[in-house]
């Protein structure tokens, strides 16, 4: 396919052409309904896109007649190159699913790049999976343990903003973890392959568990209102409600002294959690900083 070929088309087809590839590549399947819903055409109109698509990406998209849909074709090469911000974005906002061009911004801003990326084909694979409900095979890179072989039950995905983490059920360790997507390499996706009841997403007790975390301006601050403002508190306090899996992640991004003394010094410690019982139980409260356990107060 030449880009002289996708350029002749109209920028709504493109559009379209976009969101059928990141339907297919990211989430394993495409319907024409798919089409009609998101972009309000007809039934005859959502075919010729699936058409040209097949068309100008042969080998990308299949027709599954049993399932009456498109499904990923098993020579699957991108046609459009998608940042990983913008899918990252259309998987956990679900908006934006368009062509990716750079839009001329409304006004001057700046945000600041990751460090860390995960690759795209990787990427696919776990969402495919968490989409179809199916285990994922994956050879894992670890810190402690080096490279090891395993087979996961993925389910979402987390974004401790510094890096992405896929949620999964570990049939090594027999135990919920959360997986950094970017030390994930050779994925397989078992599709087919039966998930028994104690690998879903609701047995897992630190993802359905929900803490509510007290947040105020941190003791050692100068100016307490200026730090309410900041956060938008009302009466003096931020109050949170997070999964049990994600709250150490949160209250490390945000330099929360979490220690119950409010003991951290330091310009970055800017807020205090007011509460740290909240987090009894909490596998990964080990990561807020000053945390300490009840039993080590």
């Amino acid at each position: 396919m030449s880009n002289e070929q996708l350029a002749d088309l109209t920028q709504p087809q493109r559009d379209r052409l976009a969101f059928v590839e990141l339907r297919v590549r990211f989430i394993g399947e495409i319907q024409r309904q798919d089409l009609v819903s998101r972009f309000g055409i007809q039934s005859a109109a959502a075919t010729r896109d699936l058409a040209i698509y097949k068309e100008l990406a042969p080998g990308n998209i299949d027709y599954d007649a049993k399932a009456k849909c498109y499904v990923l074709g098993p020579d699957f090469r991108p046609l459009f190159e998608f940042p990983p911000e913008r899918v990252l974005s259309w998987l956990t906002q679900g908006f934006g699913d368009g062509e990716p061009t750079r839009l001329k911004a409304w006004v001057a801003s700046e945000i600041p790049s990751r460090l860390t990326h995960p690759d795209l084909d990787v990427l696919a694979s776990v969402t495919r999976a968490i989409h179809q409900e199916c285990p994922l095979g994956i050879e894992y890179h670890s810190i402690s343990s080096g490279r090891t072989e395993r087979e996961i039950v993925p389910f979402a995905l987390i974004d401790n903003g510094l890096r992405w983490h896929v949620r999964a059920f570990d049939r090594k360790t027999q135990e919920f973890r959360d997986f950094v997507i970017t030390r994930i390499k050779r994925p397989v996706v078992l599709k087919g392959q039966p998930v028994v009841t104690h690998e879903t997403s609701d047995q897992d007790i630190q993802w359905t568990r929900i803490v509510e975390l007290e947040l105020v301006p941190h003791p050692a601050q100068p100016r307490p209102e200026v730090t309410e403002m900041d956060y938008g508190m009302r009466d003096g306090v931020l109050r949170m409600k997070l999964r049990a899996a994600t709250a150490g992640y949160i209250l490390r991004k945000w330099s929360v002294d979490a220690s119950p003394d409010h003991s951290l010094s330091g310009p970055e410690y800017r807020l205090w959690l007011k509460n740290p019982l909240a987090l009894y139980g909490v596998r990964n409260a080990l990561l807020a900083p000053g945390y300490r356990a009840p039993d080590e107060a």
